[in-house]
């Protein structure tokens, strides 16, 4: 099983030398965006917590399991303006071969109305981005689970239409002591037909590291993800919003440099999250990306931006899930899930 699980971390391995390319334009951007509330609430679009949380086998297929079986979610995500996305996943086992998950997600870009130079308009059109995902998990002892996912993509603007592939490769370690790491390349693929003939873009390759750790006498578990294996230097300088701020004497621009530019670099990979539960049937939890902060907030009034916060209720049979993060002082998106187990109705049915 060592030799397996090593195998596993090598394939990773070579298919980040092979496609981490990062910078300048991507296609089906989308794929990055968190689709559960309880990952977004935690900070980021990644998480390796060890429950039956079929939303976290989407970005994480390691934790593809039997816990999941005959599970079903629906996630739903209230963007900005006329912007709305969300997903749907089902899952389930099957002996000797493993544990399965389904999924569809989609981004809907709203209406968008056909103008010329003079103002005239004439109709309107859409825009719209989906991607259909199987997704496959294993365990392979008591310790390490691996999986897979392969996603179709379909994107369309207007009269522009693009076609893609993409896998997903994980692995999970599980120690007895209740640590769980995992390793995730996410995206690996080519578009297989274009927007613009001759115009290909690589899709958004991301090689991460998380792990979490629920406390045994406290109701509390954190996560730490370590964004972009792949690539040191994630920064964008603004000049219209310097990260160090413009001289208050002569007005220009200024950035970090030496030990300030380093730690930059270094904690725009970090994203922190956390879960405090109370009791069996209520969890809050809350988050922060600092990279996320850097790149979006303003100098003169940051606010919140970069932080996430969110709940969890049980209620009868489903799971539901809301949370908010916080992109910019103009507002936040709404994230909101809705989880349950078929089973456990069937059970109740025959309970009677």
């Amino acid at each position: 099983m060592k030799k397996i699980y090593t195998l596993f971390l090598l394939l990773i391995i070579a298919f980040s030398t092979s496609f981490g390319q990062i910078g300048g334009r991507y296609s089906y951007s989308f794929l990055e965006m968190p689709v559960s509330a309880r990952v977004a609430g935690l900070g980021g679009n990644l998480a390796a917590i060890a429950d039956n949380d079929i939303n976290l086998g989407y970005n994480n297929p390691s934790l593809i399991h039997t816990g999941y079986d005959n599970s079903l979610a629906l996630n739903y995500v209230d963007y900005f303006t006329d912007i709305n996305y969300g997903s749907v996943h089902y899952a389930n086992s099957f002996e000797k071969v493993g544990s399965f998950m389904a999924s569809l997600q989609f981004m809907d870009y709203g209406k968008f109305t056909y103008a010329d130079e003079t103002g005239n308009t004439a109709g309107t059109f859409g825009a719209q981005d989906y991607a259909f995902t199987l997704g496959w998990g294993r365990r392979l002892d008591s310790l390490f689970y691996i999986g897979a996912n392969a996603k179709l993509i379909y994107s369309y603007y207007e009269s522009y239409n693009s076609f893609g592939f993409a896998v997903d490769v994980a692995a999970t370690y599980h120690s007895k002591s209740d640590w769980v790491m995992s390793l995730v390349a996410s995206n690996i693929g080519a578009q297989l037909s274009t927007y613009i003939s001759e115009q290909r873009s690589p899709l958004p390759f991301n090689l991460q590291y998380v792990v979490t750790k629920r406390l045994k006498h406290v109701p509390f578990l954190f996560s730490l993800t370590y964004d972009h294996i792949e690539k040191w230097d994630l920064t964008y300088q603004d000049p219209l919003n310097p990260s160090d701020g413009t001289d208050p004497i002569t007005g220009e621009p200024q950035y970090k440099s030496g030990a300030a530019k380093f730690g930059d670099q270094l904690l725009r990979h970090f994203i922190v999250g956390a879960e405090i539960y109370l009791g069996k049937n209520i969890v809050l939890r809350g988050g922060y990306n600092y990279r996320r902060r850097q790149e979006l907030k303003l100098n003169e009034k940051p606010g919140m931006v970069g932080f996430s916060w969110g709940f969890g209720i049980r209620v009868y049979k489903f799971k539901i899930n809301y949370s908010r993060s916080t992109y910019s002082l103009v507002g936040s998106p709404n994230y909101i899930s809705l989880t349950f187990d078929f089973s456990s109705f069937t059970k109740n049915n025959k309970a009677q």
